[in-house]
This record gives C-alpha cells, sequence and structure tokens, in this order.
C-alpha cells in the first residue's frame, strides 16, 4: 500500500516541480508573442469622462493632447452596412432613441446627446468641450477614425456576433495595413472564437470565460503547459466595483456577502505571479477601467502592463509623474 502512496506523490510532486519550472521559463514550450506597441496609457471609449465618448473630438484629445498610446473604441454595423462607432446597440443612452444602431442608415442616425453618463464614475455627466461643434456629436464611422489616425494602435471591441460586420472589420484592418496594432475581440467568448478564425494574425484580446479559464488553469498549475491564443489579458480590477457602488445612492444595498466575494475574486485574479507568468510568454495585460490615481498606482505596482482610462489627461499626468516607478520594458 505505501508503494502505490510513493508513486502517488511522486506523479504529483513530479508535476507540480515541471508546473513551476515552467511557470518561470515558459519559453521551454510556448514561443513569445510580439506585440509591436506600448500599451500603458489606453483612453477608453476615446477617453469617456472628459470628451463625449467614442467621438471623434475624443479621440483627437486623448491622441493630441493626452498622448495616449491605444485608443479603445467599440464597433457596430448599420441597417445599410456601415461599420461604425458607438457602444452600445440600443441608443437610448447615447442618442435617446428607443432603437438600435441596425435599425438606421448612416446618414439617418441621430446625433449623440449633448450630457452623457459617464459608465465607471459615480453621477458624472461629461459635456462637449467648448471648441466642440454639431458635427463632433456625430456616430463616427470607422473608416474615419483609421482614417485620422493612421498609426495609432486602437483596442477594438466588435460588440455583435455577425458574420457582416466581422468580415468588413478585418478588410477594413487589412486595408489600413492595421494587422499588428489593431488587436480585436469581445467579452462574450463566441465572438473572440470568431475574431480568431477570420484572422489569427491580427492580436487577440480575452474573453470573460478565458480569463476565467486562464485562473482556473493557474491555480490547477495547468496554465504553463497550455498554448494561449490571445495577445491581450484585459480584466477588470474586482476592487473598483465595490468603490463605484459605495459612490453611488444604492451603497446600502452591497451587503457584507457582497463584499466579500468581490475580495475574494480580487484577491485570486489580480496576481502578480500570474502577470509575469503571461508577460514572459510575452501577452499584455491591461486593466480596466481605472479613474483615479490609488487605483493606478495599484495595478502598475501588482505588474500590469497598461490601464484603461476614462481620464486619459489624468492618467498622463500620473505616468509623466511617476517615470521613475514605470521604467519596465514594454
Amino acid at each position: 500500500m505505501a508503494y502505490w502512496w510513493l508513486i502517488a506523490v511522486g506523479v504529483v510532486g513530479g508535476y507540480w516541480v515541471v508546473s513551476l519550472v515552467l511557470l518561470r521559463f515558459p519559453n521551454i514550450l510556448h514561443k513569445r508573442k510580439q506585440v509591436k506597441f506600448p500599451c500603458r496609457h489606453v483612453s477608453h471609449r476615446g477617453g469617456a469622462g472628459e470628451r463625449l465618448e467614442n467621438t471623434m473630438s475624443a479621440f483627437r484629445h486623448a491622441v493630441d493632447d493626452c498622448r495616449t498610446e491605444v485608443l479603445e473604441l467599440d464597433c457596430q454595423l448599420t441597417l445599410d452596412g456601415q461599420v461604425v462607432v458607438a457602444h452600445d446597440d440600443l441608443l437610448d443612452r447615447i442618442c435617446g432613441v428607443s432603437k438600435s444602431v441596425s435599425d438606421y442608415r448612416y446618414d439617418e442616425l441621430p446625433e449623440i446627446l449633448s450630457s452623457l453618463q459617464l459608465t465607471f464614475y459615480h453621477k458624472m455627466e461629461v459635456h462637449p468641450s467648448e471648441n466642440e461643434s454639431v458635427q463632433d456629436r456625430k456616430i463616427p464611422l470607422l473608416r474615419d477614425v483609421f482614417t485620422a489616425f493612421p498609426g495609432v494602435p486602437i483596442n477594438l471591441d466588435v460588440k455583435t456576433e455577425s458574420t457582416e460586420l466581422l468580415e468588413k472589420v478585418e478588410t477594413m484592418i487589412k486595408e489600413f495595413d492595421r494587422e499588428a496594432i489593431t488587436p480585436w475581440g469581445n467579452f462574450r467568448d463566441s465572438v473572440t472564437k470568431n475574431c480568431y478564425a477570420k484572422n489569427p494574425n491580427i492580436p487577440l484580446f480575452s474573453s470573460i470565460r478565458r480569463v476565467v479559464l486562464i485562473l482556473l488553469w493557474f491555480y490547477t498549475g495547468l496554465l504553463p503547459f497550455i498554448p494561449i491564443k490571445e495577445s491581450f489579458f484585459e480584466i477588470l480590477m474586482p476592487s473598483t466595483a465595490t468603490k463605484i457602488f459605495d459612490l453611488s445612492e444604492r451603497r446600502n444595498h452591497l451587503t457584507w456577502q457582497h463584499r466579500a466575494l468581490v475580495w475574494i475574486i480580487d484577491l485570486l485574479l489580480m496576481r502578480p505571479v500570474l502577470f509575469r507568468h503571461l508577460q514572459r510568454r510575452g501577452i499584455k495585460v491591461l486593466v480596466w477601467v481605472l479613474n483615479d490615481d490609488e487605483d493606478y498606482e495599484r495595478a502598475f505596482r501588482l505588474g500590469a502592463d497598461g490601464i484603461m482610462t476614462d481620464f486619459p489627461t489624468k492618467l498622463r499626468e500620473y505616468l509623466d509623474k511617476n517615470q521613475s516607478l514605470l521604467s519596465k520594458d514594454e
């Protein structure tokens, strides 16, 4: 009986030794991915806390004034097959109408409202800047964004599971020679799988399901053995969810059980050892959506490669002040 116990202990022990070695040296098994651009400063929806989200004005401000390294934006398809930049399918939040983007031809789309509620911040409304025109409140075409910012990396969220949308976006990415600088995907795994199947040469970011799987593989020791198709591991910092909730009018509805669950998820997900392993495989770790210095500090201290923010000016000021603390190679 003891003989079989020794075999079992040897097998399990050997598995964990190999797993730990490969955790530290993953390139023994896996070819390192090559992301060809820095991504510390990512402007979420173009910087939705400083300009109307997903507008040309927001993108210009992020690139020209804040020196953002990556624009994050979302795309949908109109009734006449135009690829437009918009986060929500239903236009009630951004345009005040209870219809979908796909219900309109592009030239019939309503204007964006003059003020929008910021999604990841407490009770803040964003208004156009003084020098914005009515044209800046028009939902832009993805083609116009690619034309205006030819060398700027764009993190592209393909919002719907549409074969036509996927084909048009992929064609446009190749037309503008952006395959190396336009990571794409969606938090729904089905859309992300379709993106990868359509063109595996375009960098991919992780769906929610893949984040959960990678976490499961990490804690069972399997992660070092498993190939990863994604080039970007994009995650929410769970502690920010509690912070946003606490600042809202529903604060008292967050029970201690909810807080405990968020704390546990945060503890499991925000692991420097996990981040370092992914980075050794060439996978960039991006944390979203962070909007104050305290969260910037924590994300970079834990080893994140970059941050998505609604406030590109604030993040730029933080990075400029903390260059000596952020000397990690891109």
